[in-house]
C-alpha cells in the first residue's frame, strides 16, 4: 500500500521481501472499518469487492463478544470488506505493479546504516541497497525496528490459547434461517459472531467461497501445547466452551486450508515511529489482540497517512516538521486500537465476574449514543488530527462535485492521491494558483456537505474548510503553505 502512495506521488520505492514468493497461508478474512472507504477512494474497492457500487457500512457489528446493533445509528461508520488477506495482498501487489514498483523478494535485511543524506542497507546474500529513506512495514518482529534501536514495550500475556481452522459440517446442524451452527445441548451458535461462554469463546464463520471457519479461545490453568495442532484438538476446544461434542470433518476442496494455535498474545506500542531516515508501518509499530480485526484497518491507514508526506519530503516542498506529523497522527490511532483490544479481551474472559461485567456494558450498550461510540471507535473513524473549526482535522465527507463534467463522486477525484481544494464559489483559483504544481482545484457546486469550500490533504482528511459564500483566501493560503509547503515563486 506505501509502495503505491509513492508511486501515485512520483518517486520510485524499492520493496525487499524477504519472502521468496507470496505466502499462501490464511489470515485476515476481511477489511472492517475507515479502510474500506479509503480504499473506494483510490479506486481498490471495486476490484476487491467485485461490485461496482460504494462501500456500505454493517447493520451489525460485536465488541468483545457483545452484539452491536448498527441499524438504529446516523452515520454508520463501520464499513465491511469481506475478501481474505491474500486476496488484498494480490490486489495491491497488482497496483504497485501498475505503478512501476520494484518488488526484490528472498531479501533478508541484516543490517542497516545510516548517513546524513541516505540509509545502507546489507542482506543476507551479501547484497547492498543505498536509499534516501526506510520503511520497516516488516510485521511485529520487525528486524528494522531492532536494527535502529526502537524500543518497543508492551505486555505479553500467556494463559490464553486461540485454534482456529478451516473445516466441514453436516449440513443438518446448519440452521436454514439464521445460517448458524446448531449445537445439541446449547442452541444455535450465529454466524460471524464471537460467542462467549463461562469456558472460553467460539466464532462461527461460514463463508459462501470458500471452507467455512471455526474458531476457539481459551484460558486453561497451563498453556502447555508441545503437541502438533490438530483437527481433534479443536473439536476438544470447541466441546469444552460449549459444553457438547460437535462433529467437525476436515475442509472440502483443495487447499492450503487454515490450521493454527496460537498461545498468547502481545500488546506493544514502538517508542517512536521514527529515528532519522528509518520509519516504521503497521506491525512494526504496533501489535495487539486481533480481536475486532482492527489491524489491517490501522496498518494500511499508517500507509496513507506516511505516503504523501514522505513523497512531499522526497520532492522537496514538503513544510518543515510534515514528516514528523506521520507519528504525531498515527501513534494515537493506535494507542485508541490497544485500548479498544484490551478492553474486549477483558470482556471476552471467562468468570461470573466477567458476566456481571458483560451485563452491565450490554445495558450501556443498547443507547444509541453508547452504540455510535464504539461503532465510531472500532471502525477508526473517530480519529481527528490536529482538529479544528468546521471539521477539520476530520474525514472528508462522501460529496459530490457538479461541474461541467456532471455529478462526480468524491472517490472518483481522490484515485490519484493529489491535494485536492474543491471550490464551490468559484473564487478560489487565483488564491491556489501558486500550489497548482502540487494541489489540484476542481470547481463545481458541492453537494453533500454544508461547506462552500475544502481543502483535503491526500489521505482525505481535511485541511481546511469554508461555510461562507466568500472563503477568507488568506486562511487557505495559510492551510496550503502549512500543509503543501511554500508557494512557488
Amino acid at each position: 500500500m506505501l509502495a503505491g502512495e509513492l508511486a501515485l506521488a512520483g518517486i520510485r520505492p524499492v520493496v525487499c521481501d524477504r519472502l521468496s514468493a507470496p505466502t499462501t497461508e490464511n489470515r485476515a478474512n476481511g477489511l472492517i472499518g475507515q479502510v474500506v472507504r479509503l480504499l473506494d477512494r483510490r479506486g481498490l474497492h471495486q476490484r476487491l469487492s467485485g461490485d461496482a457500487g460504494p462501500p456500505r457500512p454493517a447493520p451489525g457489528f460485536v465488541f468483545g463478544a457483545l452484539p452491536l446493533d448498527l441499524r438504529g445509528i446516523t452515520d454508520n461508520p463501520l464499513y465491511g470488506l469481506p475478501v481474505p488477506q491474500r486476496q488484498v495482498e494480490r490486489v495491491l501487489a497488482e497496483r504497485a505493479a501498475e505503478l512501476g514498483v520494484r518488488v526484490r523478494r528472498g531479501c533478508e535485511l541484516t543490517g542497516l546504516r545510516q548517513r546524513p543524506d541516505a540509509v545502507e542497507l546489507g542482506f543476507a546474500d551479501g547484497t547492498t541497497l543505498t536509499c534516501r529513506y526506510l520503511v520497516g512495514a516488516d510485521g511485529g518482529r520487525s528486524t528494522v525496528r531492532k536494527l535502529a534501536g526502537i524500543g518497543f514495550p508492551g505486555v505479553t500475556t500467556d494463559r490464553s490459547v486461540s485454534r482456529t481452522a478451516q473445516v466441514s459440517v453436516p449440513p443438518e446442524l446448519i440452521d436454514p434461517a439464521t445460517g448458524g451452527r446448531a449445537v445439541p445441548g446449547y442452541g444455535i451458535v450465529p454466524p460471524f459472531r464471537h460467542t462467549r461462554t463461562e469456558h472460553g469463546l467460539i466464532v462461527w464463520a461460514p463463508f459462501p467461497d470458500r471452507p467455512p471457519l471455526v474458531s476457539t479461545s481459551e484460558w486453561p490453568d497451563t498453556t502447555e501445547t508441545d503437541a502438533p495442532m490438530t483437527l481433534a484438538a479443536l473439536r476438544a476446544s470447541v466441546a469444552r466452551v460449549l459444553g457438547d461434542e460437535v462433529p467437525l470433518g476436515p475442509p472440502a476442496g483443495d487447499g492450503p486450508h487454515l490450521l493454527r494455535r496460537l498461545v498468547g498474545g502481545n500488546t506493544r506500542l514502538a517508542e517512536r515511529y521514527r529515528a532519522g531516515r528509518v520509519l516504521l508501518l503497521g506491525d512494526a509499530a504496533h501489535v495487539h489482540s486481533a480481536i475486532g480485526g482492527p489491524g489491517l484497518n490501522l496498518g494500511l491507514q499508517d500507509a496513507v497517512n506516511l505516503g504523501w508526506k514522505l513523497a512531499a519530503r522526497l520532492h522537496g516542498w514538503a513544510p518543515d516538521g510534515l514528516l514528523d506529523t506521520y507519528e504525531a497522527e498515527r501513534r494515537p490511532a493506535a494507542q485508541r486500537v490497544t485500548m479498544s483490544t484490551q478492553a474486549q479481551s477483558a470482556l471476552i474472559a471467562p468468570g461470573t465476574e466477567v458476566t456481571a461485567l458483560r451485563e452491565l456494558v450490554g445495558e450501556l450498550l443498547a443507547r444509541p449514543e453508547n452504540t455510535a461510540h464504539v461503532a465510531g471507535l472500532l471502525a477508526g473513524a473517530d480519529i481527528r488530527y490536529d482538529e479544528g473549526p468546521d471539521g477539520v482535522g476530520s474525514w472528508a465527507p462522501d460529496l459530490v462535485v457538479h461541474g461541467d463534467a456532471g455529478p462526480v463522486p468524491l472517490a472518483r477525484l481522490t484515485r490519484d492521491g493529489r491535494p485536492l481544494l474543491l471550490d464551490g464559489t468559484g473564487t478560489l483559483d487565483a488564491a491556489a494558483e501558486p500550489w497548482r504544481d502540487r494541489v489540484d482545484v476542481i470547481t463545481g457546486r458541492l453537494a453533500g456537505t454544508a461547506s462552500t469550500a475544502l481543502l483535503l490533504r491526500p489521505d482525505c482528511y481535511l485541511a481546511w474548510t469554508s461555510t461562507s459564500a466568500a472563503p477568507d483566501r488568506d486562511e487557505l493560503r495559510a492551510a496550503l503553505t502549512r500543509w503543501f509547503g511554500r508557494p512557488r515563486d
